[in-house]
């Protein structure tokens, strides 16, 4: 099954504008963009054919290229990254029987997640898409409660059934839990690791779709995928001790840096 690596990146991000551009301080002392520092991320899965960097921005398109990576410029009108993949398929008439749509915000996503998910899109023929979720440990449940205290928008939470079918995708932290009753372990909410695995034609059905309200509201756009009755598979990943988060707001620089040095 030839599977290719779309990262699609803009520039004029609503909550944190030119974010693909943000240096990164490496363990060594120098700096890397999040755009490179995901290409590397990218780079590393087993088992994918080619990575691209899927871009309306000029700026982008210079950095990517730089480092040696191979650009698919698309539209500014697209409204998120999975009608941006979706187009880049068209315009660059990539031939896939599988298309991985790789944040570019989350330089932490191990390798095995995706490799993870390509394996259960493998598995199961009939599923149209896939993404990751992972259980929240101790710290990672901290940080997103400290978010929502701070009115910062940070991560997704993932409620899903028994067959691992999505029920719902938030920016707020579901299900709620009474603070005097959260588990110090096995913590029952799941982090929605923003990776996807799509089938082409559920890409093509996508962007036929209107913008629903939920997707507009909550600002997800794997929301329009259950609104239009696709089901979309959870595939539980293991961070085998590592902390996967996302830079979603300035104040993930800090977070981010700071577990690139231990790691």
């Amino acid at each position: 099954m030839k599977t290719v690596v779309l990262i699609p990146a803009r520039y004029a991000s609503t909550r944190y504008p030119g974010k693909p551009l943000v240096p990164l301080r490496q363990k060594d002392g120098r700096s890397k963009t999040l755009i490179e520092m995901s290409y590397d991320a990218a780079s590393q899965i087993a088992g994918v054919s080619e990575v691209y960097v899927v871009t309306d921005d000029a700026r982008i398109r210079d950095t990517a290229e730089a480092f040696g990576a191979n650009v698919i410029m698309t539209s500014p009108e697209r409204e998120n990254g999975t009608a941006r993949v979706a187009e880049a398929v068209d315009v660059a008439e990539l031939d896939a029987d599988l298309i991985v749509n790789f944040q570019g915000d989350a330089p932490l996503t191990p390798p095995w997640f995706v490799e993870d998910l390509i394996a259960a899109m493998k598995a199961d023929t009939t599923a149209q898409m896939a993404t990751p979720v992972l259980q929240c440990d101790a710290q990672t449940y901290a940080m997103f409660k400290e978010d929502r205290a701070a009115g910062r928008v940070g991560g997704t939470t993932a409620v899903f059934g028994a067959e691992g079918r999505a029920i719902y995708f938030s920016k707020e932290v579901l299900p709620y839990i009474d603070a005097g009753k959260v588990p110090s372990e096995n913590i029952p909410v799941y982090h929605h690791v923003g990776v996807y695995a799509y089938r082409p034609e559920a890409l093509k059905s996508y962007i036929s779709w209107h913008e629903c309200q939920l997707e507009r509201l909550e600002g997800l756009e794997q929301l329009r995928f259950l609104y239009n009755g696709v089901a979309v598979k959870c595939v539980e990943v293991d961070a085998k001790g590592r902390l996967f988060w996302e830079l979603n707001n300035p104040e993930d620089v800090a977070r981010i840096e700071k577990v690139l040095a231990e790691q």
